[in-house]
Formats: structure tokens, sequence, C-alpha cells
């Protein structure tokens, strides 16, 4: 028998009580951590979305580049002051971009409930709405993490997969797909550099010679 705190006898927890409570109590903790990390993604996310859409008339309403400089300059000043350096110029500026990136709010809260800010800051660079799309569902579908986004963006993984070299249309009705449905349609998925690298093939091959690396690995 122990003793707690406040000199309440507590009964022996055996072994395998000890297991499965631990267990459970794990569980709980890890679940809870997840929904409070995911409250706290989003939370940050739309503040910043917040923040570029009120710049969004001072900078862009201005008359004048400078004009738009000198305000980010001065209100990162003043915040970094009162917040601390993470409110640099940079910061303020990419608040600004996200929200030209994504000027409907239900479209950024959808986004940022599944992906993080530093996701986020990978994506809003790209001029190709189509591009960033297709990343932003393959990062949702494949959960990819930031290493893994920025591996797949340094390999060039959109302008290498067959979908990239189709008419606009046809992209983006494969991404609204991939978006829907929550898989890769078959002529996207046997189009993945990866898979064709792990085949031997090249980005372009004839359908037997797909077949034909297919079953030589099944051998």
């Amino acid at each position: 028998m122990k003793n707690d705190t406040s000199g309440t006898v507590l009964p022996p927890i055996y072994s395998g009580d000890h297991s499965a409570v631990l267990l459970e109590i794990r569980q709980l903790i890890e679940r809870a951590r997840q929904r409070a990390a995911v409250a706290v993604n989003t939370e940050l996310t739309l503040l910043y979305w917040h923040i570029g859409k009120r710049l969004q008339k001072e900078v862009l309403g201005g008359e004048r580049a400078e004009y738009g400089k000198q305000i980010i300059t001065s209100l990162s000043q003043q915040l970094i002051n009162e917040y601390g350096k993470g409110w640099s110029e940079r910061q303020l500026w990419l608040c600004l971009q996200i929200t030209n990136t994504f000027p409907d709010p239900e479209i950024v809260n959808t986004v940022c409930a599944e992906l993080s800010w530093s996701h986020l800051r990978l994506l809003i660079g790209f001029d190709d709405p189509l591009k960033r799309d297709f990343y932003i569902e393959m990062c949702r579908l494949e959960r990819w993490s930031v290493r893994q986004l920025q591996e797949r963006i340094k390999s060039m993984l959109y302008e290498r997969t067959a979908i990239s070299r189709r008419p606009e249309e046809t992209i983006r009705q494969e991404i609204n797909s991939l978006r829907d449905q929550g898989q890769l349609s078959p002529g996207l998925a046997f189009r993945d550099p990866y898979l064709l690298d792990f085949l031997g093939l090249a980005d372009t091959y004839a359908e037997k010679d797909l077949e034909a690396a297919i079953v030589a690995e099944l051998q």
C-alpha cells in the first residue's frame, strides 16, 4: 500500500492493470495534445490571414510600392518591441501573401485544419495555382511532413508527373478528383516519379514497359 501526498492510502496496482491503465492514459494525453496542436496551428494561421487582410488595404491601397514598404517596416519595429522578434518584416509580408493566395476565408479555414503554417509558407510562394493545389492535396492525402514536402518540391514532383503536361482543365479535374475522392487516379498514380524510379523507368515510357517492369518486380 502507498500513500499519496494527502496521506490517503492508495491500493496497489498490479502489473497487468498498471500496463492497461498507463496505455489508456497515454492515448488520452496524445489525443489531447494532437487536438491542442491542431487548434493552435489553426488559430495561428488564421491570425496571420487576418493580419494580412488588414495590411492588404494599407499596403496594396498605397499609390507607390515604397509606401507599402514603409508601413511594413514601421509596423514590424513596433510589433517586435511589444511581442518579440517573430514579427519581422518578412513575417508581415508572409501574412499579406497568404491573404492574397487564399482570399476566401472558408478555403484558408479548410486548408489550415490539415496543414501547418510551415507547410503553407512553402506553398504560398507558387505563382501557378494548379501546381500549388496539387501539392496541397498531395500533402493532405499522403500526410507529408514539412521536410517531405520540401523534398518533393525540390525533386520537381509536379513537373515530373504527367499531370503537369495535360491541359489546364484536365489538371483541375484531376486535382478536384484527388480532393473529393481522397485517392490518386490510375493515370496519376502510375506516373508518380517515385514509382517510376522504383521500377527503373524514365518519365516517359510505353505501356508495355510499365507492364514488364511491374511483372519483373513482382517476380
